[in-house]
């Protein structure tokens, strides 16, 4: 446990310590916008695969506990994963509108 609260600590002083580092001027810069608009999209796709894999799990175990409602889990489940689809297309369309 000791040893992982130094671990946070250097990172900590780190990050703290990187202004002091940095160049003035124009050479070498970085398109900030674009790396963390795949980070987001990246946090976005990861979380969406996460909610449909969950989402069609529990699906899955309705229809094994009761075929009969069919219908209604079949009709849930997609609409359910459609909300959860725009979630990464909405992010990508932002990103466009930021990155462009």
């Amino acid at each position: 446990m000791r040893k992982l609260s130094y671990f946070f600590l250097a990172m900590a002083m780190l990050s703290f310590a990187a202004p002091a580092f940095a160049q003035g001027g124009g050479a070498g810069t970085t398109n900030w916008v674009a790396m963390t608009a795949g980070f987001s999209m990246a946090i976005a796709s990861a979380v969406c695969g996460l909610a449909q894999g969950r989402a069609t799990a529990a699906a899955t175990e309705a229809l094994a506990r009761n075929p009969a409602a069919r219908s209604g889990i079949q009709f849930a489940l997609i609409l359910g994963l459609a909300l959860i689809e725009s979630l990464a297309l909405y992010t990508l369309v932002i990103i466009f509108a930021k990155v462009v």
